[in-house]
């Protein structure tokens, strides 16, 4: 019986390996992550997120149904000649969804970032907001 080895083989597998591994570390690169606070409201949904360090320039924010999308960039200019000691301010792109209960009306939203806080003021689509109905008796 005769083997026959192939050298160009390994090299494609090692190839295809080192490209796995490579996207997995894409995978668990760090991300931005920032807290937000969402309260209900009669008329719709008040969205609090603390973003500081983020102009209204980074952002983007869209809303399709009951799903608000923000997203967005953290800049932040460090030294590359510099050594730190310690790197722990946050800098990159950032996204988060959030799904809200009820379907939304992004033709009426308000937003403003003051003071590293972002804003959204969601008002429900009108057929989704509660109707008060009045029982008469006879």
């Amino acid at each position: 019986m005769t083997f026959y080895l192939n050298p160009y083989g390994r090299r494609f597998r090692m190839q295809a390996l080192a490209n796995a591994m490579s996207e997995l570390d894409r995978d668990f690169e760090p991300q931005v992550a920032f807290p937000m606070d969402v309260k209900a409201t009669p008329d719709g949904f008040e969205l609090k997120a603390y973003l500081p360090g983020v102009s209204a320039e980074d952002l983007d924010i869209q809303i399709v149904n009951e799903v608000v999308t923000i997203s967005g960039e953290v800049k932040l200019e460090r030294d590359a000649r510099a050594e730190y000691l310690l790197a722990e301010l946050p800098a990159g792109r950032f996204h988060r969804v959030v799904s809200l209960p009820a379907p939304l009306d992004s033709e009426k939203v308000e937003a403003s970032l003051e003071s590293g806080i972002l804003t959204l003021n969601i008002p429900k689509v009108e057929e989704a907001k509660p109707k008060s109905i009045k029982v008469t008796q006879k």
